[in-house]
């Protein structure tokens, strides 16, 4: 019977309704802005892509051996930020003719330009005025220039929320504070564009991007993928199990939410069709696996370099707290995946289709470069920029090796042109972010955002919690990675470290930063569910409610590591027997309490779970996450219960 159920399903005969090359560009252009660039062909497209080449060379350079002060180091990234910006955005979406570069925008780009290179220049002359700058006309509007062209390229290739939320900060702050002292703390010191988040670009962030896309050029992308399959194609429901598996690897590289669903999602989402999972479950697994791609170490999507500048700890330590809550994501996610195909009765592929391990074992080599990454940077030999440049060689190395795909002079142009370019939107987020913590300290905003949430909330955790992730999910709505963290670490994060809610610090900043993530799959702007969607060719709100159902362990594990810090590592006021058994009593019960959850939310198990029954999986899962032994106990009672009696009940209906 379920052999002739899928000989009838037009989906498992190969009719699949998923998008071509062009749609996943096209998805590419409309859900992800880094993806609407000019096109330069000829002399001019030499000239922008060596521009590019020699913007990464030159930002390796500066990493590494430049002493010069931050403001000239700064003002010198800025400026020619704003040359690549706008040498490869145009004014709007599709506006691909050919070398076109209208007189408005070089004139922008000049001016844009002009007084971050200025500022370079004179940058002790200025430093020695101090605040009198804010008195002479010319400075003023030199620096009212560079902001608001920043603005615009932003609005260009980042997109409108952060914009509205930076215009609504600048006209709130301007009601406060007298112009030219805004203008000045904006442009002339670190508190506004020079700021925390800015400097990390360009001096951490940037190396990264650039090894990056040196590593997307040795083939790795498609040995985690091929990874996958052996790992995982072959059991129930494979491919969807494959796309959560490659897209927490292929997730570590990218960066980019929609840029990882969009690369995996292609190969993946057609998989999981021709299998029989549902289109808008195809796309929302996919979406929900490359969303958790920027919370998995080493690099979660560039925001660990800024989590440690914010937390005061070596990026080291932020990567090795960030694994237990990665895991437990993608497990979560797992259970979902594994839960659905039971329930409609899917198959893996056949062995046939899957890579051998013996073909797998050779291509080991290609993992060096991160394993090399890690190692040099969870050590402390040496800082992260020159690891990442040791990084880059080996991928250079490891790309000679690769006879399938090996590396060329071409590929090594091409990835640096690549981490160029995608440094672009990287860098004006961070400049955007900067401009809203420089509001935040003009105005004392953070403080009464503090009192409020303390008022409301009674200076209860859980209701602090909850209003907080809100905050956070509206915040985060089409915003990328780093500046989602940067704008919740600045105006979210303060509130749950206050004495009046006392969330540990590192604590706090690690629930932001989940919470501004997960605003890709959470409507009704969930920017990666749309792209899933679009390859998947499914309905989008449905695709992103699913993909929140199936992303439910991001939206509970941050209350779990809040509530009990172990889940991060943090081991204060214990011993170390105490500290081990608690982290492991916290791993069990969590892993428990997930498939609980899961259970409840997917509505079968061993059969069909009646409504009484899921919400009771639900609460004895939750249960199972708050710390304390007796709510273990009883969750593990009540899940255990119910467990046996759905095995029971399936054993009668199949034995009558």
């Amino acid at each position: 019977m379920e052999e002739k159920k899928q000989l009838n399903n037009p989906e498992m005969n190969g009719n699949i309704d998923v998008g071509s090359a062009k749609d996943v560009d096209d998805v590419m252009k409309k859900y992800d802005r880094e993806s609407n660039t000019r096109a330069w062909e000829g002399k001019p497209g030499l000239i922008v892509r060596f521009l590019s080449v020699g913007f990464s060379l030159f930002s390796i350079w500066v990493t590494l051996f430049s002493t010069a002060m931050p403001e000239v180091r700064l003002n010198m990234f800025l400026g020619m930020i704003l040359i690549l910006g706008y040498l490869h955005y145009p004014i709007r979406k599709g506006d691909v003719r050919p070398n076109s570069l209208p007189w408005y925008d070089i004139l922008i780009m000049i001016c844009g330009a002009g007084p971050f290179f200025y500022f370079a220049l004179k940058a002790t002359d200025i430093l020695k005025l101090a605040s009198r700058v804010s008195k002479d006309p010319f400075m003023v509007v030199i620096a009212v220039l560079g902001v608001l062209a920043y603005m615009e390229l932003c609005r260009r290739c980042v997109g409108i929320p952060i914009l509205i939320v930076v215009g609504c900060l600048l006209a709130f702050t301007f009601s406060k504070v007298r112009f030219g002292k805004v203008v000045y703390d904006l442009f002339y010191t670190t508190t506004g564009l020079m700021n925390t988040p800015i400097n990390v670009c360009a001096k951490y962030i940037v190396v990264f991007i650039i090894f990056g896309a040196f590593l997307e050029r040795t083939g790795i992308s498609t040995f985690f993928i091929n990874l996958a399959n052996c790992v995982a194609g072959a059991s129930a429901g494979g491919p969807a199990k494959v796309a959560v598996i490659s897209s927490a690897l292929c997730g570590m590289v990218s960066g980019s939410s929609v840029g990882n669903t969009v690369t995996t999602g292609s190969v993946t989402i057609p998989m999981m069709k021709r299998t029989g999972y549902k289109s808008e479950f195809a796309g929302a697994v996919e979406a929900a696996a490359s969303t958790g791609g920027q919370i998995m170490p080493p690099i979660m999507g560039a925001a660990a370099f800024l989590m440690a500048e914010y937390m005061g700890i070596p990026y080291g330590q932020v990567a090795l707290r960030a694994v237990l809550p990665a895991v437990l994501y993608f497990v979560g996610i797992y259970m979902s995946v594994h839960l659905e195909a039971k329930k409609l009765g899917l198959r893996g592929m056949s062995k046939d289709q899957l890579p051998k391990v013996k073909e797998l074992l050779p291509k080991i080599y290609l993992l060096a470069p991160l394993i090399i990454l890690v190692i040099l940077v969870s050590s402390n030999m040496y800082t992260m920029q020159f690891s990442a440049t040791v990084a880059i060689g080996i991928t250079i190395l490891v790309g000679l090796i690769n006879k399938d795909d090996r590396i060329t002079v071409k590929k090594i142009i091409d990835a640096l042109e690549a981490g160029g370019k995608g440094t672009i939107s990287v860098a004006v987020a961070c400049a955007m972010a900067g401009i809203v913590a420089g509001c935040i300290t003009s105005t004392g905003l953070a403080s009464q955002l503090i009192t409020l949430i303390v008022n409301i909330s009674g200076g209860n955790k859980l209701i602090a919690l909850f209003l907080t992730m809100l905050c956070c999910i509206v915040l985060g709505m089409g915003v990328p990675t780093t500046a989602t963290y940067c704008i919740m670490a600045a105006t979210c994060a303060p509130i749950l470290i206050s004495p009046a809610i006392g969330i540990p610090r590192v604590c706090a900043h690690f629930f932001v930063f989940y919470f501004g993530i997960v605003a890709d799959i959470t409507p009704p702007v969930a920017l990666a569910a749309y792209a899933g969607s679009a390859i998947a060719k499914a309905p989008p709100m449905r695709t992103a409610f699913t993909a929140s159902r199936l992303a439910i362990a991001a939206f509970i594990c941050p209350y779990i590591f809040c509530l009990n810090p172990v889940m991060l590592l943090e081991f204060e006021g214990m011993s170390g027997g105490m500290a081990a058994l608690t982290l492991v009593q916290v791993i069990i019960t969590s892993l428990i309490g997930l498939f609980g959850v899961a259970a409840g939310l997917n509505g079968h198990l061993f059969k069909e779970i009646n409504p009484i029954f899921r919400i009771l999986f639900i609460a004895a899962g939750l249960a199972l996450m708050v710390p304390g032994t007796l709510t273990d106990i009883v969750g593990i009672g009540i899940l255990v219960a119910m467990t046996l009696m759905q095995k029971r009940g399936s054993a009668a209906v199949s034995t009558n």
